[in-house]
């Protein structure tokens, strides 16, 4: 087990590199729980995420001789960017093997803070096993996300950061993937505050510690792809899995549409941008903490390295669930007007039209008729009720759908 003792020592070291990042009370999160809650943000954290702490004070306990023959490490990302600073400001060699579908703008920043990128396998787990070969081939000292006592202490200093700026806090809500972030947390929390509860978060389509816990021992799964790619790890660690099954009060898993709300949530409300590792604390304490009220909940924001071209997805996803976006799919008949006429209906709910598409020549559109389909920007799901009934009540058959690929007439 790792000790309190060692994630004292490594916020003693981690003291003039690692930002003490903000906790911040946020009132809309709070007014819809009925508790007080808090964002630790850690995507405000030098390299993005949290991953800096860890991976710092373990190259700092390194030997000379270690320290010489280089470091190689396996991430899908952040973790990646976190060895790779590290290592250059320790002046030492690194290497490191992500995904090859990790997000491009994890890989260049990786690149870019001094590190050999190798892009190896489809998920993380392959490229740690790249890694590991380069490892043994090269002597190089191999830095582990998460399974390792020295990365696990650097990370269990925001633990200490959050006591010290709010000693009466009663819930933490943590992330997980290979379990490294909430194995620090918990051991600083429980050694120090032994009743406040500390809640795991998984995506539902890779729950390996969630699994492993159910089941009583260590577990591969083969999930499933998630928004939340920096927590996608089938196998969680041994050493993290006996810390989380010591202290860790509960595990909780949220969906890819409550991980992509919260993502929203988080650039609207909050005005800050998360990655879906980073959002899913906020989507457990939206979708799966109802049961507590009044109490003071730390949600922890642990990385904000998004790729843009994903954000720009997952922000539509995330407007079409809260019913802020929809696609409509009709038939009129091919006259001059008519096309005028639907949309002067949807303009009288006040919803606004995005784009507009006039077919004739669809497959199941009989003659002397079009099909229309419509992109509108709505308010809630009240209102996308209201269109429907208004559009039934003049005697349009109307599908309403996610995407425009998924209408059928």
């Amino acid at each position: 087990m790792v000790s309190l003792e060692e994630v004292k020592k490594a916020s003693e070291i981690l003291g003039k590199i690692a930002h003490k990042t903000p906790l911040v009370y946020n009132t809309t999160l709070s007014e819809m729980t009925g508790n007080h809650i808090y964002l630790k943000m850690e995507n405000l954290q030098r390299t993005g995420s949290f991953k800096l702490r860890g991976a710092y004070y373990k190259i700092a306990s390194l030997s000379e001789s270690e320290k010489k023959r280089g470091v190689v490490a396996s991430s899908a990302g952040n973790h990646a960017q976190g060895v790779a600073l590290a290592a250059t400001l320790y002046g030492i060699r690194s290497t490191i093997v992500m995904p090859r579908h990790a997000p491009l703008s994890k890989i260049k920043a990786t690149s870019q803070y001094g590190a050999k990128v190798v892009l190896h396998g489809n998920v993380y787990d392959e490229a740690y096993e790249e890694a590991k070969r380069i490892q043994l081939e090269t002597k190089a000292t191999f830095i582990h996300p998460f399974n390792d006592p020295q990365v696990i202490a650097g990370q269990g200093t925001i633990a200490l950061e959050i006591l010290a700026d709010l000693p009466d806090v009663e819930v933490v809500v943590v992330p997980i993937g290979g379990g490294g972030l909430i194995a620090g947390i918990a051991v600083a929390i429980k050694n120090l505050r032994p009743k406040v509860q500390v809640i795991g978060v998984q995506a539902k389509n890779m729950p390996s510690m969630a699994e492993s816990l159910a089941r009583g021992q260590l577990i591969n799964i083969s999930g499933h792809p998630t928004i939340a790619d920096g927590i996608a790890v089938r196998n969680p660690g041994d050493l993290t899995f006996e810390i989380v099954k010591h202290y860790v009060d509960d595990i909780v898993t949220v969906d890819e549409d409550e991980i992509a709300s919260a993502i929203l949530f988080l650039m609207e409300r909050a005005k800050t941008v998360a990655e879906g590792a980073g959002s899913v604390s906020v989507a457990a304490v939206l979708n799966r903490l109802s049961h507590y009220k009044k109490s003071k909940i730390v949600a922890i924001v642990s990385g904000g390295n998004i790729d843009v071209n994903l954000l720009s997805r997952i922000i539509n996803k995330g407007l079409v669930k809260d019913g802020r976006k929809i696609f409509l799919n009709t038939v009129i008949p091919d006259k001059p007007g008519t096309l005028s006429q639907l949309l002067q209906i949807i303009a009288s709910t006040g919803a606004n039209v995005l784009s507009v598409i006039h077919n004739r020549e669809a497959v199941n559109v009989p003659l002397g008729s079009a099909q229309v389909e419509l992109e509108l920007e709505t308010a809630d799901p009240e209102q996308v009720e209201e269109i429907q009934r208004l559009l039934k009540q003049h005697h349009y058959f109307v599908n309403i759908s996610p995407t425009l690929t998924s209408l059928e007439i």
